[in-house]
């Protein structure tokens, strides 16, 4: 589990940079922020699940999917502490879609393990 989330929290921190970078000193346009950003989340969480899955060498949809949930968790918990936030609907969604995407890179990773 460690792994995973040092491995998730590496990907978005260095797409994050690059992606600020290229926001910097290209013609990018910040009206594509979203869809990078959901973008990068997606990578990371797959390849944490991945990580993790391969890690475990079973149930790797399981390990990959609490990469998912450990990880909204935090957001959530950054939400509501930096910027007070309650709770809405928005990031219900985004946990669902983050333990699907942790836990088919879980699946992933589990078959590759052998």
């Amino acid at each position: 589990m460690v792994a995973g989330q040092i491995i998730l929290w590496a990907f978005i921190l260095g797409l994050s940079l690059i992606t600020a970078l290229f926001l910097r000193f290209s013609s990018l346009e910040t009206s594509s922020l979203p869809t990078i950003t959901f973008c990068i989340n997606a990578i990371s969480l797959l390849s944490a699940g991945f990580i993790s899955g391969k890690r475990s060498g079973k149930k790797g949809w399981y390990y990959g999917g609490l990469q998912g949930i450990v990880y909204t968790l935090f957001i959530w918990l950054i939400a509501f502490l930096a910027f007070d936030t309650g709770l809405r609907v928005d990031p219900l969604v985004f946990g669902i879609f983050a333990f699907g995407i942790g836990a088919l890179g879980g699946i992933f990773g589990v078959n590759t393990a052998r």
